[in-house]
């Protein structure tokens, strides 16, 4: 006979580290050179006039200034037109 009840393994209790993505900088913000505007993964917001993007696609200000978004148009692989996000710093 058995003096303990047998544990059984639990598939559910693993998980990973959360990842922090989203805008860092909302729209009319002044941000510093080289100050994360954006963190995301893949292009869901497109890098403007005096922005830069990261090897992770993060964006972040070339230079100093305020933060602004705005749209463009552009076509999907299909051919389909679709609206993308772009974010600008405007230089002071």
């Amino acid at each position: 006979m058995a003096t303990k009840k047998a544990g059984g393994t639990a598939k559910n209790l693993r998980d990973s580290n959360p990842k922090y993505l989203g805008v860092k900088r909302s729209d009319g913000t002044f941000v510093k050179m080289s100050e994360v505007i954006v963190r995301q993964r893949g292009t869901k917001v497109l890098a403007g006039k005096n922005v830069s993007i990261g090897k992770d696609h993060t964006l972040f200000a070339a230079k100093p200034g305020i933060v602004s978004f705005t749209t463009k148009s552009t076509k999907g692989f299909d051919g389909k037109p679709m609206v993308k996000k772009v974010a600008h710093v405007t230089a002071k």
